[in-house]
């Protein structure tokens, strides 16, 4: 029956095509909104993961970046430095906010960074300066490239014209974007020039990050202090919480509706080989036979469609950016993972359903032409 099945299906390349590209579609769909998914979850917290400190250092009771206030003396990082077990720190001024650029509001993380600490700044310029002086901003440069703004003309923070002076790679996310300035500037906007908003501490080879807090929130009063890893993923949770759930729920939709197509597809393709599978019948084949026939035909649709999925995944998915640089895509081989448990059971007993109705028919129908 294998012989049969591999048989058949090749008999009718077209229509086998056919099948298989309409799996492969519905997968692709699924795909498509896993890979926004992922490539906006990641960009959310590019900022946080791109400085890579040991420990972040906040207003007590503030634990995320991401639609938070946070506000810290600035000799308290002059203190922290000093700690023991401390190698060296950076900080910054910071604000959730608009951006007025091109004459459209960027909502965007505003960061205020000052001389002392450019590390703080962006990390791939690729244009212009790195580090923004007095009156001065750098903006990423997939917002440049969809509003014609260049380097020299001017943008709207609140109330304050600043000039482009830098464009910044890998700083743009549909739902918010990194855009640097002086921390004078912030500050005076924020009259908060005495202040920062979040300070990074970088630790000495020998202390761990634990050790660190311990020893921050002791010797530091009013700061909340929080481990790397800890930081990044309170801030994704909560970003992910206001503004990727409807991503989330769009590929839930997705997945329900590839399976329902997979689950189509796999009982049309056996339904329209009825009367093949009742003359096999027939002529002595077994049940059980008959129900191998079609779960290595259903089975080979749809991995032949997930092939083909991938195919387009790893090609026409990750060329996408390159023409539309607002969408932030990241495919990986984890993301097929729960097609092939969703969709093979369900193609198994879409198809079995179909051969059922073949095992339920007396033989000599076939041969009597009833």
């Amino acid at each position: 029956m294998f012989y049969w099945s591999l048989k058949t299906l090749l008999s009718e390349p077209i229509r086998l095509i056919a099948s298989a590209m309409a799996v492969a579609v519905s997968f692709v769909l699924v795909i498509f909104f896993s890979s926004v998914f992922e490539g906006e979850s990641n960009q959310m917290v590019a900022y946080l993961e791109k400085m890579d400190a040991d420990v972040w250092v906040m207003q007590k009771g503030v634990s995320n970046m991401h639609m938070a206030s946070s506000m810290v003396w600035d000799w308290k990082a002059g203190r922290i430095e000093q700690i023991k077990g401390v190698k060296a720190v950076s900080a910054i001024l910071y604000l959730n906010g608009p951006v007025n650029i091109g004459g459209k509001d960027w909502f965007s993380y505003i960061i205020g960074v000052s001389p002392e600490y450019s590390h703080a700044g962006p990390w791939s310029v690729i244009q212009g300066k790195s580090l923004p002086d007095t009156g001065e901003v750098v903006i990423p440069d997939v917002i440049s490239r969809l509003t014609g703004v260049q380097i020299g003309e001017n943008v709207i923070l609140i109330d304050r014209p600043l000039r482009v002076v830098g464009l910044s790679r890998g700083t743009f996310s549909m739902a918010s974007s990194v855009v640097f300035v002086s921390r004078e500037d912030l500050g005076d906007l924020l009259e908060a020039g005495d202040q920062y908003s979040y300070i990074m501490v970088y630790a000495d080879p020998d202390v761990t990050a634990q050790h660190l807090i311990e020893r921050i929130e002791d010797e530091v009063d009013k700061v909340n202090a929080l481990s790397n890893g800890e930081f990044i993923e309170s801030d994704r949770q909560l970003a992910l919480q206001m503004g990727a759930e409807i991503i989330s729920m769009m590929t839930i939709l997705g997945t329900i509706m590839a399976t329902l197509i997979v689950a189509f597809t796999a009982y049309s393709v056996i339904a329209r080989k009825k009367q093949e599978l009742a003359i096999a019948k027939a002529l002595g084949f077994g049940n059980g036979q008959i129900y191998m026939a079609v779960l290595y035909q259903s089975v080979a649709i749809t991995l032949l469609g997930l092939f083909l999925a991938m195919g387009c995944a790893f090609t026409l998915l990750a060329w996408l950016p390159s023409v539309i640089p607002q969408i932030i895509l990241t495919v990986g081989f984890n993301q097929f993972i729960p097609l092939v448990v969703v969709s093979l059971p369900v193609a198994i007993m879409a198809s079995l359903a179909a051969a059922y109705t073949v095992t339920r028919l007396d033989p000599m129908i076939v041969f009597s032409g009833q």
